[in-house]
């Protein structure tokens, strides 16, 4: 039975506003960790949307991929996205894959969720690894995302902020580890780890990784998923 990648973040932020920072590529692609670049392709009306997609995975390496994406935003109250993905790029541990995103609006915000399947490229065994990062990076997307809307912080900064936090708190362990007795460097390491991040920063663990229910959990209706 295949499994499936599920990210699920409440954002206290108008619909519209999620929808276009969501669906426009040069919106997107700066909130989300997963690519470096996407570009929609012309279209014809009535025709779903076409895009290619980039990740930088070091300088002068790019990984690449196409797919096509079809949105549905008549119901005012829960909105959703579907697409198909694929690369052929022998260093994409992704082959070909599908997903959604759904838009489920509540008294307290919108309830922003997506799940997805995909092939490995590089077999099972390298997918044991791969996976997690890949949820853990799209949880923390989303909640750099959530930031964004919720209180203007721009992703570019949300993500500097991050690294500088990573390191202040490597810089802590590393110093505790050379000046202070072992008891007391495992407490900071431990406390370097553990404890929560400043709101201001993004983090992965604010976002739920299962489905709360089953109703949750069912793809949209149109979608056919990889298994």
């Amino acid at each position: 039975m295949a499994r499936f990648v599920y990210v699920e973040c409440l954002v206290r932020a108008d619909m519209e506003a999620l929808w276009e920072r969501t669906q426009r590529p040069e919106l997107h692609q700066r909130w989300d960790l997963r690519f470096t670049e996407i570009d929609y392709l012309p279209r014809a009306d009535g025709e779903p949307q076409r895009f290619r997609y980039a990740f930088q995975l070091l300088p002068g390496l790019v990984i690449t991929g196409a797919g096509v994406t079809a949105g549905d935003r008549h119901d005012p109250e829960q909105r959703t996205s579907a697409l198909r993905f694929a690369s052929d790029h022998p260093l994409s541990q992704i082959r070909s894959g599908s997903g959604y995103w759904r838009y489920v609006q509540t008294h307290d915000g919108v309830r922003f969720i997506t799940r997805y399947g995909y092939r490995p490229g590089w077999g099972r065994a390298v997918d044991l690894v791969f996976r997690p990062l890949i949820g853990r990076a799209t949880a923390w997307s989303f909640d750099r995302l959530r930031l964004w809307l919720e209180t203007g912080q721009a992703p570019e900064r949300s993500l500097w902020q991050a690294l500088a936090e990573l390191c202040l708190r490597t810089l802590a362990t590393a110093i505790a580890m050379t000046t202070t007795p072992t008891a007391v460097a495992c407490l900071i390491g431990a406390a370097a780890i553990l404890l929560p991040p400043l709101p201001s920063t993004p983090a992965a663990r604010r976002c739920l990784r299962r489905p709360p229910d089953r109703q949750t959990a069912q793809p949209p209706h149109t979608l056919m998923e990889t298994r």
